[in-house]
């Protein structure tokens, strides 16, 4: 079984190293039971089907396939309901690791999160200046819950645990 070991962080946009051009995702749910989540993703010229297990930590079973970019179009338009998520996927080389950061757009506009896969939960590795605060076990920051509640609906910064 494939498995996802995955950290969340917020971060500092002012202490961000400078960005390329990114890859524009594009991704969206199918509707599911039992805290199963089934994504599409249009990721630049390719597409994805993937499905993902309920959370345990910062694991969880993941399976992803590569499929058709017509067919990914098409199952977000016919079977994702609750609209999707639009971002910019940086990738960042920090201490032989790497950082995936995505700069949301559209109702999520405004909001920069870094992940970091690992290969074991316990897995040491350096925070690069600009990450702000850990956010992965918090349910609002999964892409799936930002489709259903985008970043733009949420309440003014003040009583958060950190800087958004």
């Amino acid at each position: 079984m494939a498995i996802e070991i995955e950290r969340k962080f917020l971060v500092h946009r002012d202490r961000l190293p400078p960005l390329g051009v990114g890859t524009r995702i594009c991704q969206a749910y199918i509707p599911t039971l039992n805290r199963v989540t089934v994504r599409i993703r249009l990721s630049g010229d390719q597409a994805f089907i993937t499905l993902k297990g309920p959370s345990v930590g910062v694991s969880r079973s993941e399976f992803e396939y590569e499929i058709p970019p017509t067919d990914a179009q098409q199952m977000i338009e016919q079977l994702c309901s609750g609209g999707a998520i639009d971002k910019v996927r940086h990738e960042i080389h920090h201490a032989g690791m790497l950082w995936e950061l995505d700069i949301f757009s559209g109702d999520n506009s405004g909001l920069i999160v870094a992940e970091i896969e690992l290969t074991d939960e316990a897995q040491q590795f350096t925070l690069p200046d600009w990450v702000d605060c850990e956010v992965s076990a918090d349910p609002r920051y999964s892409n799936s819950a930002l489709v259903l509640n985008p970043f733009s609906h949420w309440p003014p910064c003040g009583s958060e645990p950190c800087s958004r």
